[in-house]
């Protein structure tokens, strides 16, 4: 393959072929995960003289369609000794001939799942887990025993530690004499720990390498980030529910403490488990109890997820950010997802659009489709884009209602600050309610990058920003002194909002100097001009 590694890649190799080609990778979203598969496949497939077979395991069926165009596109430009390349498109074929849906499709390669139903005797064969389970396993020791090289890819393998679909390796008990045959490569940017990981390893071999945010950061891997922390409030009534659950919730609690004292002791996950346990029950006494702490615990949630201040806050958030950039708007809940886009069309007609479960698959592809190629730039996604959409060219994330899975978090990071052309840089701005259980920290371990705190009023809609909102009052006084006039004061002020939640204020004075020389308005021109004049007076305070 033509294309160049990063030294993490190259060196992630090496020692994969060390492990005889055995192990896990964890890699940070958007630094390479696909590559670096289809790197080992292509250079042990070399190793071999051509005779490997190629099983991957994907968790969806978008996933399954990205690894077909990966597949595709990585063959075309470089094939591999199997003859049967020649099949399918060449090196120059046209992009839409390697688009999932085109009628040019290669012989070698198979795909089972979300309605494909290849033949499994394909060379390069890509699994919906839920299709994988039950045929997998038995096709592979078929090979196996034939004499074939088998390379099995998990794709995302932190799915494959339930029972279920730990059935894709029932064949590991029965091939010891054809080890030196097999091969694997488990991939996730998020690993379980404890038990969890032992059951992964034991099938697709040991963690051999990771490669986490800060590594990605340092490695200039990913594009450089801001992560913005916007605290709201609850309205009143809001906050007199909030108090009144957490207050019933507490009473409920102390008596399922007295019973079970090493509650405190546990994980959120198992302390979950436990009551869950206990609810369900229902010969134990404290059943109701635990089973209305639950249900408090539900209540609460869902009161913090939507509260009013959240759709506010994002909609003044967009309407000050630059009108280029791509958003991607996360949020838990369908019914607040429905209602930002309605306000978001109001000020952004046809430029907004949403996905989630209940728009039916062909209309979450066009408006992906609409996103990717820019006649939509605002795209308000609920869970379902987490994990098997690929969405490369995102430059800025906000978080309308947050996660407690530290997976989605680095998940919904990694979209958007995969390495772009332009280098431009990233942002992710993380809304959460002040004074409740929600996290007020988004990732604060996740690398090098800056991060700014702000806070957002839902009466004034308007945003604090402490360290800028100080420069810029500093500015339009330094111009009052020097008898600047209304209306350049007035548009002064315009522009010192935009950058209320922006990091351009920071930005050094050549990069300043380059975007007030390329603007194209002279409002535009202005903003810049206003951006070069805080830098400067940051440097001179």
């Amino acid at each position: 393959m033509n294309k160049e590694l990063y030294d993490w890649q190259e060196e992630c190799l090496e020692r994969w072929f060390e492990h005889n080609g055995r192990g896990i990778v964890q890699a940070v979203t958007g630094s390479g995960k696909t590559l670096l598969a289809l790197s080992a496949m292509d250079r042990l497939n070399q190793k071999l003289n051509g005779s490997l077979r190629v099983k991957i395991v994907v968790p969806t069926g978008a996933l399954m369609r990205q690894w077909n165009q990966a597949l595709r596109e990585y063959l075309a430009a470089a094939p591999s000794n199997d003859s049967a390349a020649a099949n399918g498109p060449g090196l120059n074929a046209p992009y839409s001939a390697l688009l999932p849906d085109s009628r040019s499709i290669r012989s070698d390669i198979g795909l089972r799942g979300a309605g494909s139903k290849s033949t499994p005797d394909h060379k390069y064969m890509i699994y919906v887990i839920n299709s994988a389970r039950y045929e997998l396993a038995r096709q592979i020791l078929t090979e196996l025993r034939q004499g074939a090289d088998i390379l099995l890819i998990a794709d995302e393998c932190h799915h494959y530690e339930s029972a279920q679909n730990q059935l894709i390796f029932e064949f590991l008990p029965y091939i010891s004499e054809y080890e030196s045959h097999f091969f694997s490569l488990g991939l996730s940017a998020t690993l379980p720990s404890g038990a969890s990981q032992r059951c992964l390893t034991s099938v697709l071999g040991r963690k051999i390498y990771h490669y986490g945010m800060k590594e990605a950061a340092a490695g200039n891997t990913i594009s450089p980030y801001d992560v913005y922390h916007i605290s709201l409030s609850f309205r009143a009534d809001e906050r007199d529910e909030y108090e009144e659950f957490t207050d019933q919730m507490t009473l409920l609690y102390g008596k399922l403490l007295k019973a079970y004292p090493a509650l405190h002791t546990l994980t959120q996950k198992e302390r979950f488990e436990e009551l869950q346990s206990i609810a369900g029950n229902k010969k134990n006494a404290l059943s109701k109890t635990a089973a209305t702490y639950m249900n408090l615990t539900f209540k609460r949630r869902r009161l913090v997820c939507l509260a009013s201040a959240r759709v506010s806050c994002v909609c003044d958030l967009v309407r000050q950010l630059d009108i280029h950039e791509k958003i991607l708007i996360f949020g838990e809940r369908i019914s607040q997802a429905e209602e930002l886009y309605r306000l978001l069309q109001e000020v952004f007609p046809e430029k907004a659009g949403r996905l989630h479960s209940k728009m039916g698959s062909q209309a979450n592809k066009n408006v992906l489709e609409r996103f990717r190629t820019g006649s939509i730039r605002i795209l308000i996604a609920s869970k379902a884009i987490d994990e098997g959409f690929d969405v490369p060219d995102a430059t800025v994330g906000i978080i309308l209602s947050g996660t407690s899975t530290k997976r989605q978090r680095i998940q919904r990071l990694g979209r958007i600050i995969r390495r772009k052309e332009t280098d431009a840089g990233a942002a992710l701005y993380y809304l959460h309610i002040t004074e409740t259980v929600e996290e007020a920290c988004y990732l604060p371990d996740a690398g090098e990058h800056r991060l700014f705190e702000l806070s957002y009023d839902a009466e004034t809609q308007s945003f604090c920003n402490p360290a800028y909102d100080d420069r810029a009052d500093r500015l339009l006084s330094e111009m009052e002194q020097n008898g600047a006039d209304a209306s350049t004061l007035q548009e002064a002020k315009r522009c010192l909002l935009l950058g209320c939640v922006r990091s351009d204020w920071k930005l050094p004075p050549e990069i300043l100097d380059r975007h007030i020389q390329a603007a194209r308005y002279t409002g535009e021109k202005n903003y810049w001009v206003c951006m070069k004049k805080l830098y400067s007076l940051r440097v001179t305070q």
